[in-house]
């Protein structure tokens, strides 16, 4: 609950001159408005997003991958290798069933079906390294502000740390012990992305893993 005449922004709702918020999550305060970020809902695609997705099936022409959204994401041959759609085109050159990728969200059809690409830099069919799930409400918790935690888990452990709005974060390290604490750490961040202080929290949680691994 929060007092005053401050404007109301997503998940929040007024009461005379009170405040609520509808989710359970982080309340973010602006000059004139109030918000909070819901901690337990699931993946609304957005444009522009870098997603981590599975291609679950292949149609003419183009691929469906799951990102964890309420639909299935699609991708067309042009997004993929960009040159024209041709019947002949060996599909799982690129791409086949049961592959993961790394992609962007380059758009949204008249049914919100996301529309998605591997044409740029980090994106692509994924080789190595395996997946951790995170809350995707969680994500910019992982991230920090202006990138501190997600770098600072990077410079600690020496991993390869590939971030999916979806939720989805791909670990590939220089070895099995530097991957765990990775793992470790976003399963703190799932359990903690509600408090204060948890870049610092982190910080001193990594140093008493490698202590431990000593």
């Amino acid at each position: 609950m929060y007092e005053g005449r401050i404007r109301t922004g997503e998940n929040t709702y007024r009461n005379q001159d009170q405040v609520y918020a509808t989710r359970l999550g982080l309340v973010n305060y602006n000059p004139d408005a109030v918000s909070v970020t819901a901690l337990s809902t699931g993946y609304v695609p957005l444009v522009g997003d870098q997603v981590i997705g599975t291609v679950v099936d292949m149609d003419l022409g183009e691929w469906r991958i799951d990102i964890g959204a309420q639909d299935q994401a699609v991708m067309g041959i042009p997004d993929a290798v960009d040159r024209p759609f041709r019947t002949d085109y060996v599909m799982t050159r690129v791409l086949d069933i049961g592959d993961t990728m790394v992609a962007k969200i380059v758009d949204l059809d008249r049914r919100r079906t996301p529309i998605l690409s591997i044409l740029g830099p980090g994106l692509g069919k994924v080789y190595d390294g395996f997946i951790v799930r995170l809350t995707p409400s969680k994500i910019p918790r992982l991230i920090g502000k202006k990138g501190s935690m997600i770098n600072m888990i990077i410079r600690e452990t020496g991993c390869r740390v590939t971030i999916g709005q979806n939720g989805r974060i791909l670990v590939s390290g220089p070895n099995r012990e530097r991957e765990d604490m990775v793992v470790k750490v976003i399963n703190k961040i799932e359990l903690e992305a509600h408090t204060s202080g948890l870049t610092n929290r982190t910080q001193e949680f990594l140093r008493q893993l490698k202590v431990s691994k000593q």
